[in-house]
C-alpha cells in the first residue's frame, strides 16, 4: 500500500485560502487534513463550520477531519453534512468511545481515533477492530511547527503489531513534525498516512515537497 499524504490546512495562508486549496487540488496529495480545535481540549482555536463549509466546496481531495475538541459527539452529524469523509475523535475526549465510533460510521464516514503523545497504544485494543484509522499525535496537539517526538516510532511499531496480529486493515496516520527527514523511517515502522503542515505550506514549492513525501 502506497503512503497517503494529507496536507494540514492549518498551516495554509488563510488570507489566500482558495489559492492554497487549489494548489493541493492540483498536487499529488491524497487527502486534505482539517484540525478543528476548541481552545479547551487543546490550548488553541483553529476555525469553525463556515470555514469547513468553504473548504469542502473548494477541495477536490477527501476531507480528513480531526476533532481536537471535548464532547465531539455534539458535532459528528454536522461534520458529516459538511463533507467529511474521515472523522477522527480523540480517545482522551470521549466518554463513550464505541458509541462515538458507531455514530461516525452510521453516517457513512470512516472512523478514526487519535492518541495524544502520552497515551498508551494498548488503550485501543478493545476498539481497534471497529475503526478505520488511528491518528498518532507526534507532537502535543494544539500548535503547528512543533518538534517531532521520537517515541512515536516505538508507538507505530506497537500499533502495527496489534493490527497485524488481528489481521485488520486499520490505517496508521502520523500527525505532527512530519518532513522528508523522518518520513522514510515513519513508513518503515508501519505508518500509512502522513499529515504535513509547515513542511508543505511554508515551503517555496509545496507540490514538490508533497512529491518528496510520496517517493518514500
Amino acid at each position: 500500500m502506497s503512503v497517503k499524504i494529507a496536507p494540514s490546512i492549518l498551516a495554509a495562508d488563510f488570507g489566500n485560502l482558495e489559492r492554497d486549496i487549489k494548489l493541493i487540488n492540483d498536487s499529488n496529495a491524497d487527502w486534505l487534513h482539517l484540525d478543528i480545535m476548541d481552545g479547551i481540549f487543546v490550548p488553541n482555536i483553529s476555525f469553525g463550520m463556515p470555514i469547513v463549509e468553504t473548504i469542502s466546496k473548494l477541495s477536490t481531495k477527501q476531507l480528513d477531519v480531526h476533532l481536537m475538541i471535548i464532547d465531539p459527539d455534539r458535532y459528528i452529524e454536522t461534520f458529516s453534512k459538511l463533507g467529511s469523509k474521515i472523522l477522527t475523535v480523540h480517545y482522551e475526549a470521549c466518554s463513550h468511545l464505541h458509541r462515538s465510533i458507531q455514530k461516525i460510521k452510521d453516517l457513512g464516514m470512516k472512523a478514526g481515533v487519535a492518541l495524544n503523545p502520552h497515551s498508551n497504544i494498548n488503550l485501543l485494543i478493545d476498539i481497534i477492530e471497529d475503526i478505520d484509522l488511528v491518528c498518532l499525535m507526534s507532537v502535543n496537539p494544539g500548535f503547528g511547527g512543533q518538534t517531532f517526538i521520537e517515541n512515536t516510532y516505538k508507538k507505530i511499531s506497537q500499533l502495527r503489531e496489534i493490527i497485524e496480529n488481528k489481521n485488520i486493515s486499520c490505517l496508521i496516520e502520523i500527525d505532527g513534525g512530519v518532513n522528508d527527514i523522518n518520513a522514510n523511517k515513519l513508513i518503515s515502522y508501519g505508518a500509512n498516512v502522513l499529515v504535513a503542515g509547515n513542511y508543505i505550506f511554508k515551503s517555496e514549492n509545496p507540490k514538490i515537497n508533497i512529491d518528496k513525501l510520496k517517493e518514500f
